[in-house]
Formats: structure tokens, sequence, C-alpha cells
């Protein structure tokens, strides 16, 4: 069954398209990653999912129309990770993370036993829970890019959009991260829509891909069916080597340009 459905989706920045005409379906429970060179409009795609700016075009959420959707409903329904989230330096963790139960509290309420129920998990699940009484502004880089997925988690959301999740992370936290967001995924039928520049790690844990280039949708299918090499130079303007390995999973690997002048060759 298809959770998400974008028909002919389009998004403006003044007069100039960002987004054109993309349409792409997402099935419930799927992980598909957004992937493209800088500037494709990934991260445009995915704010326009999130009702931070305007669109032309359908977003189709299950049955309902997406711009149809009451504030609250769509915030208890969909929770977006952005890459560069500004966070309030004097909140403590703990507190930061319960805003992502806001959704659920009521407007002259307090959060209840499930909410601290539910944040508590989610710092567990993401090693924060010796950070709860911390400042944000105490924070590393990486702590503080846990700290946000960890406030997008809390809200319990049906479709998660990840933009660049594991930025800052190195690569113990980035596989941790994602084998966390696997396992919600799997563990709630949550649906994911990520945007990522790293391409091995797209494929290792998304179910699809879609390649945007110049705000076009121009491939999208399994992660084998995406990244070919002639896809992939064609869009990315560089040599790629795309290595398939006998259990199945894909890395790909950027071919170093040498100069004339070093080429032994070339003379």
């Amino acid at each position: 069954m298809t959770h998400v459905q974008l028909e002919r989706v389009g998004v403006a920045r003044g007069d100039r398209m960002v987004v054109t005409d993309v349409s792409l379906e997402i099935p419930r429970g799927a992980w598909v990653c957004l992937i493209g060179p800088n500037g494709a409009g990934k991260t445009t795609l995915l704010h326009a999912l999130a009702a931070l700016i305007p669109h032309t075009g359908r977003v189709m959420f299950g049955e309902r129309e997406l711009s149809r959707m009451g504030r609250r409903d769509r915030a208890q329904q969909i929770a977006l990770v952005q890459q560069d989230s500004q966070l309030p330096a004097g909140m403590r963790v703990a507190d930061y993370v319960m805003l992502g139960r806001t959704p659920y509290i009521s407007y002259f309420g307090r959060e209840g036993r499930e909410d601290r129920a539910v944040v508590g998990d989610v710092l567990d699940q993401l090693d924060l829970r010796a950070l709860s009484d911390r400042p944000l502004a105490h924070l590393s880089g990486g702590e503080r890019q846990r700290v946000v997925v960890a406030r997008a988690l809390a809200q319990s959301p049906s479709l998660l959009l990840l933009d660049e999740p594991t930025t800052a992370l190195d690569l113990g936290r980035q596989l941790q991260v994602l084998e966390l967001i696997r396992d919600l995924q799997h563990a709630s039928d949550v649906t994911i829509l990520s945007a990522t520049h790293d391409l091995t790690l797209a494929a290792a844990y998304a179910d699809h891909l879609a390649l945007i280039s110049c705000g076009a949708l121009v491939a999208s299918g399994t992660p084998h069916e995406v990244l070919t090499t002639a896809t992939l130079g064609e869009h990315y303007g560089v040599s790629l080597r795309v290595i398939h390995d006998d259990d199945g999973s894909l890395a790909v690997i950027p071919i170093r340009q040498q100069s004339r002048e070093m080429d032994p060759d070339a003379h």
C-alpha cells in the first residue's frame, strides 16, 4: 500500500523552479533515500513534504491530501530532522527531546506518564541518558545531531523525513543512528524518506533510491538498479566505480583523476 504519493510536485524559489514535476510513490513502511548532486533539490523536496514551503502538484498522505491536514495532525504523523537544526542553547537535552511530544499535549496541559516513557526510551536508544541534564550548548557536534534525531523519534511519526541525519557523526555513531532508524522502521512500520550524499550508506540501508538531478527525478528503483556507473557518471559528472560484493552489498568509489604531468605514460 502506498503511504505517500507525490504527483507532479514542483517548488519555486523566486522565479526559478528548484523542483520540477516530481512524481514518486513511497510504499508504507519502506525506506526511500533521495540522492543527487549538491543543489539538486533534495532538501527542498523534504521541506515541501514537511509543509515548510509551498509547492505545486499534490502530496497524498494515505487517502488525505497533505495540504488539507491540520498542523497538529501533520506533526503527529510527520517528523523532520533538518541538517542545520538550531538548538536553544540554555535548554537541557531531556527538555528538548520532550518537545517532540508537543503534538500530543493539549495547549494548556503538561506531559504525562506516556510522554515521559517515550522520551526515556528514545534517550536510551540513542545513548543519551547520561546527557539528559546537560545544556544543549555544552554538546559536541555529534551529540547535538543525535539529540535532534531523538526529538524527531519522540514524535512517534508514521513518516520520518531525514536530511543528512548522520552529519557530524563519526563512522561508529553513523552506523548506530542508521541501525536505530532501521530497527524503528521494522518494529513500528514507519515510512522513511531521507536525503544523503553517502551513496554507499544509502545502498546499505535504503530499500529504494530516488536520484534527483537539476530538480527532476531521473531514476528510481532498488540500489542495484539506480547505482550504476553510467547513471552516476552522467548526473554527478565524475568518474565512479560501483563495486558489488558477494553478499549483495555494493560500494561506490570515486576514481581519482591524475594529472598528465603525474602520468608516466603521458610523455
